[in-house]
């Protein structure tokens, strides 16, 4: 374990006032959003893997549990498994999926597989009624949710009932009312089940008994604590990408420390068009922060010619970033801290959250702690928020809406924009056409009813005709997608006369293309990034 990795593990909860659900991971891939729907209710959580799930739980003293879906067999040898303790504590608990397997299983019921399996959308029935359905489903009725399931219970524990049925899951929903446990075979954290959030405010609200007293202004004021506490009298440098995490980080470490903190912007010569002049400008003169302005694209486009492998971009990308940093510490005088805008989504799709079983994605070029010859440790004081939530602390914190409002736009930026080998002229060409796509965009009024937008260079030339003259140029590929959190995401439906007159400016207004294509994927299956 690094340094950092040790100082992250030391640092105080920014929760320990407030009543807390613990949330036991056992590895999937949506269990962020759990903890995201709970804090929609005012309510903080903490993700923790099953193998640390007892420690935490007699740290943290929650007042109720929930157990997540995940990819494992409840059937296999080793299988994980809740820790009994949390079951006889007396605290309301909810199993989702696997979740409600290994409940099932642990407390005298029968899980079997083998039968029929459910993947995708289903349809459940209500049998009876249930507090986790008090005000949102009637007995009778049938509803949509989204299952994820080979194996299913057969054989209740003692104290429980079944209350829903499904074609693949006859025992589709249980309940204990009088320990208050309960268990659901779908997820309800998806948005493919339309009713999940409600079904997961009453057992927040109604069977927990949480009154919802996390806020952000709450989490900002006890950031702020944990900063200074973290930091005392240390120097600490923030490096910003000109994304809105790293903007809105150095802006809430600045109000706990002040000047202990300097800012330092990379221009790695991957950013968008006129993206230097637009945060320094932000930094320097409306938060009067220090701020280091760095020209290392020499250096970063030197290092990623011939590249190609989008793992290694990153991981190249962020070695660089960690050695320009590095160097402008001891320029200041030395800095014993690195500030970085690390949020959940990153951390989780380069490695599980809390060193838990899901299963790696993608690295992060901010994720993973710092080399071992850096004698320096890292504050990310958003490494626990989402991407709105990051909006919401931006907005308490007073930065300027057109900033706070912005797509997010990725640290490694436009080299995993740029499929292949990454030249001063692709990037010049991309960063052209991704400022007329956002400029139409806004123009049409549509900026705001999408999550993120943005142009790929694509590694393929293509003939064309120009001018009565043969061309053969490059294909630009356009992205744009709604989401909440960025952990799930649906491609935005432009119309098709939105999408004919962008893709005119694009090939009118930017020299080396003749064709544009729009990305439908959704995500899953792809990531919302090309790389």
């Amino acid at each position: 374990m690094t340094a950092a990795q040790k100082a992250r593990e030391s640092t105080p909860s920014v929760a320990s006032a407030h009543d807390k659900i613990l949330i036991v991971d056992f590895g999937s891939q949506v269990t962020q959003l759990i903890a995201r729907r709970v804090r929609e209710e005012g309510v903080y959580s903490e993700i923790v893997p099953f193998q640390k799930a007892e420690a935490a739980f007699h740290e943290m003293k929650p007042k109720a549990v929930i157990l997540s879906g995940g990819p494992a067999s409840v059937l296999d040898d080793n299988a994980p498994a809740a820790p009994m303790p949390i079951l006889t504590a007396g605290v309301p608990v909810l199993g989702i999926c696997y979740g409600e397997q290994t409940m099932a299983q642990q407390l005298g019921g029968t899980v079997e597989g083998g039968h029929h399996r459910e993947f995708g959308r289903a349809t459940i029935e209500v049998t009876d009624d249930c507090a986790l359905f008090d005000g949102v489903w009637q007995k009778g009725g049938r509803y949509d949710v989204w299952m994820s399931h080979g194996d299913r219970v057969t054989t209740l524990p003692d104290g429980f009932r079944a209350v829903a049925r499904a074609t693949g899951s006859p025992i589709s929903v249980i309940a204990d009312d009088k320990r208050k446990f309960y268990a659901m075979q779908f997820h309800p954290e998806v948005a493919h089940t339309p009713d999940g959030a409600k079904l997961l405010r009453n057992f927040v609200r109604k069977v927990a008994g949480f009154t919802g007293d996390w806020t952000m202004r709450a989490f900002r004021e006890e950031a702020i604590e944990k900063i200074r506490a973290q930091v005392g009298k240390g120097r600490v440098i923030c490096g910003l990408s000109g994304g809105v995490d790293s903007a809105v980080a150095a802006v809430l470490i600045h109000e706990a420390i002040g000047d202990q903190l300097t800012c330092v912007f990379v221009d790695h010569g991957l950013l968008r068009l006129k993206e230097a002049e637009t945060v320094v400008d932000l930094f320097r003169h409306h938060y009067n922060i220090p701020l280091v302005h760095v020209d290392a694209s020499k250096q970063f486009l030197g290092e990623l010619e011939g590249v190609t492998d989008p793992e290694i971009k990153r991981k190249t990308i962020g070695r660089l970033f960690i050695d320009v940093f590095e160097a402008e510490a001891k320029k200041i005088g030395g800095a014993e801290f690195l500030a970085q805008g690390t949020l959940y989504p990153d951390v989780i799709e380069s490695v599980s959250f809390t060193g838990g079983p899901s299963v790696t994605i993608k690295s992060h070029h901010n994720v993973g702690g710092l080399p071992d010859r850096m004698n320096m440790k890292l504050v990310e004081p958003l490494r626990e928020l989402f991407k709105d939530e990051v909006r919401v602390l931006g907005r308490e914190l007073g930065l300027p809406e057109i900033f706070v409002g912005r797509h997010p736009f990725p640290g490694p930026g436009l080299a995993i924009r740029c499929p292949g080998d990454i030249t001063r002229e692709k990037l010049d060409i991309l960063r052209n056409a991704d400022a007329v796509y956002i400029d139409q965009i806004r123009k049409h009024g549509l900026y705001d009813q999408i999550w993120q937008a943005f142009a790929v260079l694509l590694p393929v030339k293509t003939v064309g005709v120009m001018g009565d003259g043969r061309t053969y140029e490059y294909v630009v590929g356009l992205r744009a997608v709604t989401s909440t959190d960025g952990m799930t995401a649906d491609f935005y439906s432009f119309d098709m006369k939105f999408l004919g007159e962008t893709a005119t400016r694009i090939i009118n207004e930017v020299k080396g293309v003749n064709r544009v294509v729009y990305d439908v994927t959704s995500k899953p299956p792809g990531t919302i990034e090309w790389e």
